[in-house]
């Protein structure tokens, strides 16, 4: 029996050392495939380029700068170039540092606007001082549409709910104005009776302004909405000084009740309930208010104003702008830089960098608030 027993012990010895191998060999396969899924997570972790990668300034091909006239994608952006009394409209790619010309102008370019997909372009020339012409293009400069419009100045709002429409309001010289329906699905223009200049969509079949009383000056003016098809209209508020409209929410800027040296922003959702709001020193101008310039980032719920340290009159006020971005659902600020001057600026699609200047012709990168230029005087 002792030595049926003592038999067996090899054989228990052999197969744990058989068990122990083939288990180090399974660990060992698997090692490799372990490696690989870690590199996965890592790489959708990382952006796919860093703002440091930008090809900058601007190697002008032909011409003279004149503007940027926006984003396209994250990594391209839209400028123009005058050349005598043309125009030229180029793709620039900030990774390549390759300029694409896309469009030419026989008459000066004096804006462009474009298309909240970013998939089309509206340009709009000046043949003469009464008469502007306004060509509708794609990214890669094919024509879609193209209309003259008699007129001393013209502004332009794309229906942020469907861009094959745009409002068009044309200017005498006596400011006198006209708003009309560009429609590019249908190629066709038609005139509409609205009692402002300045409208803004705020969806596909509703528009928003501020009706100011031409007979009895006011600071504030109330804001109305009302229907493009039917004509009518209510009254959202009563007393606003500035309004925007975003894909997601409206803005309203008014003054504090009881205390005017202080503006209060508030933001509204599509049934049009308050969400968020908040307080800034308020700058005075001889006759208004002065509104510093923001933008929103739907993408990253953000809204992004410049702010004033303290309020008083512009014209004596000397102490600079902060710039600091409010995310609207978590209802937080943060400061991004300071020591800045108040001009436009405008959120990259991700949200990650801003055109800043009258001409943008900067760019904040708000991850490293750094300031880079994009033109090279």
């Amino acid at each position: 029996m002792n030595h049926l027993i003592n038999n067996k012990y090899p054989f228990f010895v052999l197969l744990l050392i058989f068990l122990t191998l083939l288990l180090t060999a399974c660990a060992d396969k698997q090692q490799p495939k372990q490696k690989t899924n870690v590199k996965k997570e890592t790489q959708k972790e990382t952006t796919p380029y860093e703002e440091a990668d930008w090809k900058l300034p601007i190697s002008i091909p032909e011409g003279e700068f004149f503007m940027l006239g926006g984003w396209l994608s994250d990594t391209e952006v839209l400028y123009i170039t005058n050349l005598e009394q043309t125009s030229s409209v180029y793709r620039y790619n900030l990774l390549s540092g390759k300029s694409k010309l896309i469009y030419k102008s026989e008459y000066p370019i004096v804006t462009v606007k474009i298309s909240p997909s970013k998939k089309n372009i509206l340009i709009h020339s000046s043949p003469s001082s009464y008469e502007g012409v306004v060509t509708i293009i794609d990214k890669n400069g094919s024509e879609q549409m193209k209309q003259s419009f008699a007129s001393y100045e013209l502004d332009f709002e794309w229906n942020l709910f469907n861009e094959s429409q745009i409002l068009v309001t044309k200017f005498d010289e006596d400011w006198k104005f006209q708003l009309s329906l560009l429609d590019t699905s249908k190629l066709k223009t038609v005139e509409l009776s609205l009692p402002q200049p300045f409208i803004k969509w705020i969806d596909e079949k509703n528009v928003a302004y501020l009706n100011w009383d031409e007979n009895t000056p006011s600071l504030f003016a109330p804001l109305i909405i009302r229907s493009i098809e039917t004509g009518k209209e209510k009254t959202v508020l009563p007393e606003v000084i500035q309004f925007s409209t975003f894909p997601d929410l409206l803005m309203t800027v008014s003054v504090k009740k009881d205390d005017s040296t202080v503006a209060v922003y508030t933001f509204f959702d599509k049934e049009l309930k308050e969400s968020f709001t908040f307080s800034i020193p308020q700058l005075t101008k001889f006759s208004d208010w002065l509104v510093p310039f923001y933008d929103y980032s739907k993408n990253r719920g953000q809204f992004i104003t410049f702010e004033p340290l303290s309020s008083g009159e512009v014209d004596s006020y000397t102490e600079g702008f902060k710039l600091v971005s409010y995310n609207i659902k978590r209802k937080k600020s943060e400061l991004i830089m300071e020591h800045l001057d108040n001009e436009p600026i405008l959120f990259s699609p991700s949200g990650n960098a801003l055109l800043y200047g009258n001409r943008f012709e900067k760019i904040i990168d708000l991850k490293t608030k750094e300031i880079y230029e994009l033109i090279k005087e």
